[in-house]
Protein backbone atom coordinates (compact mmCIF):
# COMPACT_ATOMS: atom_id res chain seq x y z
CA UNK A 1 0.00 0.00 0.00
CA UNK A 2 2.51 2.32 0.87
CA UNK A 3 4.48 1.80 -2.80
CA UNK A 4 1.25 2.18 -4.15
CA UNK A 5 1.02 5.64 -2.20
CA UNK A 6 4.46 6.42 -3.06
CA UNK A 7 3.47 5.60 -7.09
CA UNK A 8 0.81 7.62 -7.27
CA UNK A 9 2.37 11.06 -5.91
CA UNK A 10 5.69 10.69 -7.87
CA UNK A 11 3.51 10.34 -10.64
CA UNK A 12 1.55 13.25 -9.76
CA UNK A 13 4.12 15.49 -9.69
CA UNK A 14 5.70 14.36 -13.02
CA UNK A 15 2.35 14.55 -14.61
CA UNK A 16 1.83 18.11 -13.05
CA UNK A 17 5.13 19.55 -13.95
CA UNK A 18 4.94 18.25 -17.91
CA UNK A 19 1.22 18.86 -18.87
CA UNK A 20 1.88 22.57 -19.39
CA UNK A 21 5.78 21.98 -20.87
CA UNK A 22 5.66 21.21 -24.71
CA UNK A 23 7.34 17.55 -23.37
CA UNK A 24 4.87 15.08 -23.84
CA UNK A 25 3.18 14.06 -19.97
CA UNK A 26 2.38 10.63 -21.46
CA UNK A 27 6.20 9.85 -22.90
CA UNK A 28 7.18 11.20 -19.39
CA UNK A 29 4.61 8.55 -18.04
CA UNK A 30 5.88 5.73 -19.65
CA UNK A 31 9.07 6.32 -18.89
CA UNK A 32 9.13 6.92 -15.02
CA UNK A 33 7.05 3.43 -14.96
CA UNK A 34 9.28 1.15 -17.22
CA UNK A 35 12.25 3.09 -15.69
CA UNK A 36 10.94 1.73 -12.36
CA UNK A 37 9.47 -0.83 -13.09
CA UNK A 38 5.72 0.23 -11.88
CA UNK A 39 2.61 -1.53 -13.16
CA UNK A 40 0.08 1.10 -15.36
CA UNK A 41 -1.11 3.93 -12.71
CA UNK A 42 -4.70 3.04 -13.67
CA UNK A 43 -7.59 5.20 -13.78
CA UNK A 44 -8.03 7.17 -10.38
CA UNK A 45 -4.13 8.39 -10.97
CA UNK A 46 -4.81 9.20 -14.49
CA UNK A 47 -8.37 11.10 -13.70
CA UNK A 48 -7.18 13.24 -10.09
CA UNK A 49 -3.42 13.98 -11.87
CA UNK A 50 -5.54 15.71 -14.84
CA UNK A 51 -8.01 17.29 -12.43
CA UNK A 52 -5.08 18.57 -10.03
CA UNK A 53 -3.70 20.23 -13.33
CA UNK A 54 -7.00 21.73 -14.66
CA UNK A 55 -7.31 23.07 -11.15
CA UNK A 56 -3.92 24.75 -11.42
CA UNK A 57 -4.31 26.37 -14.72
CA UNK A 58 -7.66 27.69 -13.64
CA UNK A 59 -6.82 29.01 -10.90
CA UNK A 60 -3.76 30.41 -12.51
CA UNK A 61 -6.13 32.55 -14.99
CA UNK A 62 -8.59 33.01 -12.87
CA UNK A 63 -8.91 37.21 -13.60
CA UNK A 64 -9.02 36.17 -17.43
CA UNK A 65 -11.99 33.28 -16.48
CA UNK A 66 -13.32 36.09 -14.63
CA UNK A 67 -13.38 38.68 -17.38
CA UNK A 68 -14.82 35.88 -19.64
CA UNK A 69 -17.38 34.92 -16.96
CA UNK A 70 -18.55 38.50 -16.57
CA UNK A 71 -18.98 39.24 -20.17
CA UNK A 72 -16.12 41.39 -20.32
CA UNK A 73 -13.89 39.19 -22.84
CA UNK A 74 -16.45 37.46 -24.76
CA UNK A 75 -14.26 37.18 -27.84
CA UNK A 76 -11.78 35.47 -26.00
CA UNK A 77 -14.45 33.07 -24.82
CA UNK A 78 -15.82 32.60 -27.36
CA UNK A 79 -11.89 32.02 -29.75
CA UNK A 80 -11.33 28.97 -27.09
CA UNK A 81 -15.00 27.78 -27.51
CA UNK A 82 -15.31 27.52 -31.05
CA UNK A 83 -11.36 26.41 -31.05
CA UNK A 84 -11.99 23.19 -28.55
CA UNK A 85 -14.39 22.17 -31.45
CA UNK A 86 -12.29 20.54 -33.59
CA UNK A 87 -10.69 18.08 -30.44
CA UNK A 88 -14.13 17.54 -28.57
CA UNK A 89 -15.14 16.15 -32.38
CA UNK A 90 -12.38 13.97 -33.08
CA UNK A 91 -12.28 12.98 -29.21
CA UNK A 92 -15.97 11.46 -29.58
CA UNK A 93 -15.47 9.99 -32.90
CA UNK A 94 -11.89 8.71 -32.68
CA UNK A 95 -11.52 7.75 -28.71
CA UNK A 96 -11.86 3.98 -29.20
CA UNK A 97 -9.11 3.92 -32.29
CA UNK A 98 -6.58 5.95 -30.53
CA UNK A 99 -6.83 3.99 -27.29
CA UNK A 100 -6.41 0.81 -28.89
CA UNK A 101 -3.94 1.48 -31.76
CA UNK A 102 -1.64 4.85 -30.83
CA UNK A 103 -1.37 4.00 -27.09
CA UNK A 104 2.01 2.41 -27.61
CA UNK A 105 5.52 3.42 -26.30
CA UNK A 106 6.91 2.90 -29.55
CA UNK A 107 4.01 5.81 -30.75
CA UNK A 108 4.75 7.54 -27.49
CA UNK A 109 8.40 7.76 -27.95
CA UNK A 110 8.25 8.64 -32.23
CA UNK A 111 5.74 11.65 -31.76
CA UNK A 112 7.93 12.84 -28.83
CA UNK A 113 10.66 13.28 -31.11
CA UNK A 114 8.97 14.41 -34.51
CA UNK A 115 6.90 16.53 -32.62
CA UNK A 116 9.38 18.04 -30.78
CA UNK A 117 11.57 18.78 -33.73
CA UNK A 118 8.65 20.82 -35.59
CA UNK A 119 8.44 22.78 -32.41
CA UNK A 120 11.82 23.99 -32.86
CA UNK A 121 11.29 25.07 -36.46
CA UNK A 122 8.36 26.53 -35.53
CA UNK A 123 9.95 29.09 -33.23
CA UNK A 124 12.14 30.19 -36.73
CA UNK A 125 8.77 31.43 -38.34
CA UNK A 126 8.79 35.67 -38.37
CA UNK A 127 6.61 37.23 -35.75
CA UNK A 128 3.68 38.96 -37.68
CA UNK A 129 1.40 38.96 -34.33
CA UNK A 130 1.15 39.88 -30.64
CA UNK A 131 -2.28 38.84 -29.91
CA UNK A 132 -4.28 35.85 -30.58
CA UNK A 133 -6.74 36.22 -33.63
CA UNK A 134 -9.76 34.71 -34.68
CA UNK A 135 -7.26 32.68 -37.21
CA UNK A 136 -4.61 32.19 -34.75
CA UNK A 137 -7.28 30.78 -32.40
CA UNK A 138 -8.87 28.07 -35.48
CA UNK A 139 -5.20 27.36 -36.18
CA UNK A 140 -4.63 26.58 -32.64
CA UNK A 141 -7.52 24.72 -32.34
CA UNK A 142 -7.59 22.24 -35.19
CA UNK A 143 -3.76 21.42 -34.31
CA UNK A 144 -4.89 20.90 -30.75
CA UNK A 145 -6.44 17.58 -32.83
CA UNK A 146 -2.79 15.97 -32.96
CA UNK A 147 -2.52 16.30 -28.94
CA UNK A 148 -4.70 13.11 -29.07
CA UNK A 149 -1.57 11.28 -30.38
CA UNK A 150 0.27 10.07 -27.15
CA UNK A 151 3.51 11.79 -26.72
CA UNK A 152 2.81 14.69 -28.74
CA UNK A 153 2.33 17.17 -26.29
CA UNK A 154 -1.24 19.16 -26.07
CA UNK A 155 0.82 22.25 -24.86
CA UNK A 156 3.81 21.57 -27.80
CA UNK A 157 1.35 21.42 -30.85
CA UNK A 158 -0.69 24.51 -30.17
CA UNK A 159 2.17 26.51 -29.50
CA UNK A 160 3.68 25.19 -32.14
CA UNK A 161 0.62 26.17 -34.48
CA UNK A 162 0.69 29.79 -32.89
CA UNK A 163 4.58 30.41 -33.73
CA UNK A 164 4.13 28.76 -37.00
CA UNK A 165 1.23 30.94 -37.86
CA UNK A 166 3.49 34.23 -36.57
CA UNK A 167 2.33 34.77 -33.36
CA UNK A 168 4.71 35.58 -30.54
CA UNK A 169 5.92 32.52 -27.95
CA UNK A 170 4.07 34.60 -24.63
CA UNK A 171 0.92 35.03 -26.82
CA UNK A 172 1.25 31.71 -27.90
CA UNK A 173 1.89 29.79 -24.35
CA UNK A 174 -1.37 31.53 -23.27
CA UNK A 175 -3.67 30.89 -25.43
CA UNK A 176 -2.35 27.19 -25.19
CA UNK A 177 -2.61 27.21 -21.64
CA UNK A 178 -6.55 28.69 -21.69
CA UNK A 179 -6.78 26.54 -24.41
CA UNK A 180 -6.20 23.71 -22.08
CA UNK A 181 -9.05 24.34 -19.55
CA UNK A 182 -11.86 22.46 -22.08
CA UNK A 183 -9.94 19.83 -23.32
CA UNK A 184 -8.74 18.46 -20.00
CA UNK A 185 -12.36 19.81 -18.47
CA UNK A 186 -13.91 17.25 -21.08
CA UNK A 187 -11.06 14.17 -20.27
CA UNK A 188 -12.20 14.80 -16.56
CA UNK A 189 -15.80 15.06 -16.75
CA UNK A 190 -15.51 11.60 -18.95
CA UNK A 191 -12.92 10.42 -16.04
CA UNK A 192 -15.73 10.95 -13.46
CA UNK A 193 -18.13 9.52 -14.93
CA UNK A 194 -16.31 6.55 -15.57
CA UNK A 195 -15.74 6.62 -11.26
CA UNK A 196 -19.25 7.32 -11.11
CA UNK A 197 -20.21 3.94 -13.33
CA UNK A 198 -17.41 1.77 -11.06
CA UNK A 199 -17.55 3.18 -7.88
CA UNK A 200 -15.64 0.49 -6.64
CA UNK A 201 -12.20 1.59 -8.53
CA UNK A 202 -12.59 5.36 -6.90
CA UNK A 203 -10.21 5.65 -3.71
CA UNK A 204 -10.90 9.21 -2.92
CA UNK A 205 -8.25 9.60 -0.51
CA UNK A 206 -6.17 8.67 -3.30
CA UNK A 207 -8.05 11.07 -5.86
CA UNK A 208 -7.41 14.01 -3.44
CA UNK A 209 -4.10 13.88 -2.54
CA UNK A 210 -3.14 12.91 -6.27
CA UNK A 211 -4.82 16.15 -7.00
CA UNK A 212 -3.38 18.14 -4.48
CA UNK A 213 0.26 17.33 -5.61
CA UNK A 214 -0.41 17.37 -9.64
CA UNK A 215 -2.00 21.22 -8.99
CA UNK A 216 1.10 22.43 -7.40
CA UNK A 217 3.33 21.07 -9.41
CA UNK A 218 1.15 22.48 -12.24
CA UNK A 219 0.89 25.76 -10.93
CA UNK A 220 4.55 25.88 -10.79
CA UNK A 221 5.04 24.83 -13.84
CA UNK A 222 3.12 27.00 -15.61
CA UNK A 223 4.02 30.10 -13.79
CA UNK A 224 8.08 29.84 -14.32
CA UNK A 225 7.16 28.69 -17.98
CA UNK A 226 5.12 32.14 -18.82
CA UNK A 227 7.97 34.16 -16.92
CA UNK A 228 10.90 32.51 -19.00
CA UNK A 229 9.43 31.97 -22.31
CA UNK A 230 10.85 34.51 -23.92
CA UNK A 231 14.42 34.02 -22.84
CA UNK A 232 13.81 30.23 -24.00
CA UNK A 233 15.55 28.73 -26.98
CA UNK A 234 13.38 26.28 -27.85
CA UNK A 235 16.03 23.80 -28.97
CA UNK A 236 16.49 22.77 -25.85
CA UNK A 237 12.99 21.15 -25.71
CA UNK A 238 13.72 19.49 -29.07
CA UNK A 239 16.69 17.87 -27.88
CA UNK A 240 15.31 16.91 -24.57
CA UNK A 241 12.08 15.42 -26.60
CA UNK A 242 14.51 13.52 -28.99
CA UNK A 243 16.30 12.28 -25.76
CA UNK A 244 13.73 11.22 -23.93
CA UNK A 245 11.44 9.38 -27.50
CA UNK A 246 15.10 7.71 -27.86
CA UNK A 247 15.14 6.82 -24.36
CA UNK A 248 12.22 4.90 -24.18
CA UNK A 249 12.68 2.85 -27.48
CA UNK A 250 15.87 2.13 -25.55
CA UNK A 251 13.71 0.97 -22.57
CA UNK A 252 11.35 -0.66 -23.76
CA UNK A 253 13.25 -3.10 -26.80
Amino acid sequence: MIQDWFQWLVLAIVQGLTEFLPVSSSAHLILTSQLLGWKDQGLVMDIAAHFGSLLAVMWYFRKDIGRMLSGRDWTLFLQLAVASIPIALTGLLAAGWIETQLRSAVVIALASIVFGILLWLSQKAPVKNQHISWRLAIVMGFAQIFALIPGASRSGVTLTAGMAAGLNKTAAARFSFLLAIPAILMTSVYGFYQLYEDPQTANWQAVGLITLFSFIAAFVSIHLFLKLIEKINFSIFMWYRVILGLLILWVIQ
